[in-house]
């Protein structure tokens, strides 16, 4: 059966890419040992909890697919180990498992099934992080969005524009929305030209407010993570930050924190790095930050590399730049005390955190003149007891009253809230200075209007 280009309008064309001799319901679902997996009594349809109340599902990687298709799977993966109790794992000898093989189209079975249970992932049409998402949320046990038995009070359905010999596919489902809301923002919602049969007429409308978006396949949404939290009873509070900027704190709970608590919050934007700065911590320190502590990560996964870890002082801390688009924080907590944080985090074009003896950075494009619009951010963070050496090699910006259109500051401190050392710009003479403390911040500002060479710095740690 044809998997429906509105459905996956950035997916395929022509129709050779997209079809699939499997007989689909719903664009995507096998009807083999079809159910409702969210009404599924004794939760038989479901993969199992272990004892330390982790899911663990095996898992294969067909060999077709190249090293870089292979990854993109694996990533997508990750989300689910990060965010929810679900830990898919290299099958070894177990009977039930999950198989992503690249047949013929995007696809998948409701729950678990036994045996080797495919979940088809197409190669180019399919390979997209959420339309990965979206079919291993399928084996978990989820549904459309949009097919939810309230569907009606959040979206309109255009019949007129849909044939049909589709109507089947939008059929409410019944199901346990779990108590909560209507996401059209889900990894699992149509997108609003769905099974179309008229161009440019959308089947899917958002109601009250028909701007909205649907249909993202990015990844998974925050609503998506809660469901399977709820689902399966998962012990872990997460967060998925996905604006350009954006604030978050670790007071959710009006009392002292559960025992071995785990919160996390994964900030994942669509592009650029991620700058981020804690503006408040209090956590109550113990040997070797062991009862209470906040890790971050460079990247999506607690497999990437840690940037502050086990962070349990309260002291000013450095503000960090990722070397992606995703950045995980994850706060740990014994429950005898209360920890609290506030961090705020924004996007930027480039930039870099140093924790080498000594290294060099420079504006974009350099020696070329660098890129109208642009952020970027420079954090140094030397050993406790060391000091920052800096030295810029070379600089010319564009010239302006207070330096208020391009400009180079620098932060005597890992934080905007340091003091600056000057801001700078045109032709002027950076002097060169060595910090008061451990860390420090240099940020670059452009502009739309003039562009220049701009500059090249170096630093290196000294002993105090």
């Amino acid at each position: 059966m044809k998997i429906s280009p509105s459905f996956w309008p950035w997916v395929c064309t022509p129709c050779s890419q997209c079809c699939s001799k499997t007989r689909l319901y719903e664009g995507d679902i096998t009807p083999k040992r079809h159910r409702s997996a969210i009404v599924c009594p004794f939760n038989w349809c479901f993969w199992p909890k272990s004892s330390n109340g982790l899911v663990v599902i095996p898992y294969v990687i067909s060999s077709s697919y190249t090293h870089e298709e292979k990854a993109l799977i694996v990533g997508a993966i990750q989300e689910y180990e990060t965010l929810t109790c679900i830990h898919f794992v290299d099958r070894t000898t177990e009977t039930d498992y999950i198989y992503i093989s690249p047949k013929d189209g995007c696809w998948s079975y409701f729950g678990k099934v036994g045996g080797s249970q495919v979940v088809s992932v197409r190669k180019g049409g399919c390979m997209r992080k959420g339309i990965i998402q979206h079919e291993l949320n399928h084996a978990l046990g989820m549904l459309h969005e949009q097919n939810r038995n309230d569907r009606d009070k959040y979206v309109v359905i255009s019949w007129q524009y849909i044939s049909p010999g589709d109507f089947y596919h939008f059929k409410p489902t019944r199901a346990n929305n779990l108590g909560l809301k209507y996401d059209y923002s889900s990894v699992m919602h149509y997108h609003r030209f769905a099974f179309s049969n008229t161009s440019g007429k959308a089947t899917i409308t958002p109601f009250p407010d028909s701007t909205v978006p649907i249909g993202q396949r990015f990844g998974l949404s925050n609503l998506d993570v809660g469901k399977i939290n709820k689902l399966y009873e998962c012990g872990i509070h997460s967060t998925l930050l996905s604006n350009l900027t954006g604030s978050f704190s670790s007071t959710i709970y009006r009392s002292s924190y559960p025992k071995n608590t785990y919160s996390v919050w994964l900030i994942r934007i669509p592009a650029n790095k991620i700058f981020l700065q804690f503006n408040s911590l209090y956590i109550q320190s113990s040997s070797d930050c062991a009862s209470n502590h906040i890790l971050v990560y460079d990247g999506g996964s607690r497999r990437d590399t840690v940037f502050l870890n086990k962070l349990c002082r309260p002291k000013q801390l450095p503000s960090i730049v990722s070397s992606g688009n995703m950045m995980l924080v994850e706060l740990v907590s014994d429950g005898t005390t209360f920890p609290k944080f506030k961090a705020s985090y924004s996007s930027v074009q480039c930039g870099k955190t140093f924790t080498a003896m000594n290294g060099k950075f420079e504006s974009p494009l350099y020696p070329s003149h660098y890129p109208p619009l642009t952020d970027c951010a420079w954090i140094m963070i030397a050993p406790e007891g060391s000091k920052i050496s800096l030295t810029i090699l070379s600089f010319l910006l564009e010239d302006s009253f207070q330096c208020q259109h391009d400009y180079l500051v620098i932060y005597d401190g890992g934080t905007i809230t340091a003091r600056s050392e000057g801001k700078y710009c045109a032709n002027d003479i950076v002097p060169g200075f060595i910090s008061s403390g451990n860390s420090v911040l240099v940020q670059f500002h452009s502009d739309y209007f003039l562009q220049y060479l701009g500059f090249q710095a170096e630093y290196s740690f000294i002993s105090s």
